[in-house]
């Protein structure tokens, strides 16, 4: 059977994960935007944000895996023409993360301050990322939620929905957040910090009640739970298990990033939270051909079609390493403006440039990673993912940031740290994946 993986195809998927990919971190980047325009401690406003951010990131990337886990499923269903069969699996795998996510948000609230202080917040940087926590953090079972719906919805071989809900999201949450950070004079009081906190909190719930409502209009899959548990629930728990451990990994590095960079002094946090929103803005921009390998990698598993499988991660190498050339080229043909979009502090954008440069010649490199990520997690192979990314994390990009922070390099050595990591998370990857499929073709 010919299994459709031309340009056209993989861009009719790519393209619109790709609009919800750059949606997904707008939620944050638009925080950052806008509070870093205000008169008042501007400064220790970015740092708080970034501190936060990197925390809910955490969160959201541990239990965010379900997308990935249900997405491999339901697809790996589609593709062996089985759809019938896995129709209450994404009720369940989304009630179980759901009720998990309240748990955490219940254990977490009252130690914010603690939490923080971890990171080496303190004083009003401390003050300000507990007030933002204390409201932001209200959003974080929506988001999982509506996570989990874009993992259907991408097992069905279907982005645009997903892309519908993260762009109405992104714009009332830009919206709320001009109106609520700088107020409106007689009306509404300008909240600072605050003030952005309610108007992601706002988006988040109604992305949520928009997800609802799409799946159920627009598919036959229900999201009303009931018993028994259906029989691939156990390797949806393995799955998530495993990317959860993973992702504890990868934002040990995040956290030894945050935590460093703050160490340094508050023009450093500033400066490194800057970098970091913008080295996450190409990896959910990337994440559209990422999302189109998950889709099509678990469909082409599901009917064997490994032949097909291998020409798949050729093409998708090929669209991704150009993306990221082209992101780079971009970056640095505004390097100036890009930094003052996000604030006006002389002392922040001075770090900021000098590091940029190593971030945006990152990005192909990323897009190979993050490309080929998402292949194995459609193909449920998170058990692999799992290890290279606890190997490369304690083996590679922790010596790393010790050795060049023991120089005194500062955010280069955070960010060189990142350079190395993501190259030793992604040559494994083609090895593996060529290895075991053109084995499987042969004998096919």
């Amino acid at each position: 059977m010919e299994h459709n993986i031309s340009f056209k195809h993989i861009n009719k998927l790519a393209i619109p994960a790709l609009i919800t990919g750059i949606a997904e971190p707008l939620l944050s980047t638009t925080d950052l935007a806008i509070v870093g325009n205000i008169k008042e401690n501007a400064t220790e406003s970015i740092a708080a944000i970034g501190i936060v951010g990197a925390f809910l990131s955490m969160l959201i990337w541990v239990f965010g895996q379900t997308r990935s886990g249900i997405s491999s499923i339901v697809s790996q269903y589609v593709g062996a023409k089985k759809l019938d069969e896995i129709k209450s699996l994404p009720a369940q795998a989304t009630v179980i993360i759901v009720l998990a996510s309240i748990l955490i948000l219940g254990l977490s609230y009252p130690f914010a301050r603690e939490i923080f202080q971890f990171y080496n917040a303190s004083g009003q940087v401390l003050d300000y990322a507990v007030d933002y926590y204390k409201i932001r953090a209200f959003g974080f079972p929506f988001t999982l939620f509506t996570i989990a719906v874009y993992g259907t919805f991408r097992g069905l071989q279907n982005t645009f929905y997903p892309m519908i809900i993260a762009i109405v999201g992104t714009i009332v949450n830009i919206i709320l957040d001009l109106i609520f950070v700088y107020g409106i004079d007689g009306y509404i009081p300008a909240m600072h910090i605050q003030g952005a906190a309610y108007a992601s909190v706002i988006a988040q719930i109604l992305m949520a009640l928009i997800a609802a409502i799409l799946l159920y209009k627009k598919t036959t899959i229900s999201l009303r739970f009931k018993l028994p548990f259906h029989n691939e629930i156990p390797r949806f728990i393995t799955m998530v298990l495993n990317l959860f451990i993973r992702t504890i990994a990868l934002n040990t590095a995040l956290y030894f990033g945050t935590s460093y960079a703050t160490a340094y002094g508050n023009e450093y946090i500033a400066a490194y939270t800057i970098g970091l929103n913008l080295w996450l803005m190409g990896a959910f921009i990337m994440d559209g051909y990422s999302s189109a390998g998950n889709i099509l990698s678990g469909k082409l598993l599901g009917a064997k079609a490994y032949t097909t499988l291998l020409k798949l991660g050729k093409q998708l190498i090929i669209y991704g390493v150009l993306l990221g050339i082209a992101m780079a080229i971009i970056g640095f043909i505004i390097y100036q403006p890009l930094g003052k979009l996000f604030t006006k502090e002389a002392e922040v954008l001075s770090v900021f440039y000098e590091v940029l440069w190593v971030i945006l010649l990152m990005q192909p490199f990323c897009a190979i990673a993050f490309i080929y990520d998402g292949i194995f997690k459609g193909l449920g192979e998170m058990k692999f993912l799992r290890n290279l990314l606890l190997a490369t994390t304690a083996l590679v990009f922790v010596p790393i940031l010790l050795f060049f922070d023991n120089l005194d390099y500062k955010l280069y050595a955070i960010w060189i740290a990142f350079f190395g990591w993501i190259i030793a998370r992604g040559l494994p990857l083609i090895i593996k994946f060529r290895s075991k499929f053109l084995t499987l073709a042969k004998n096919g």
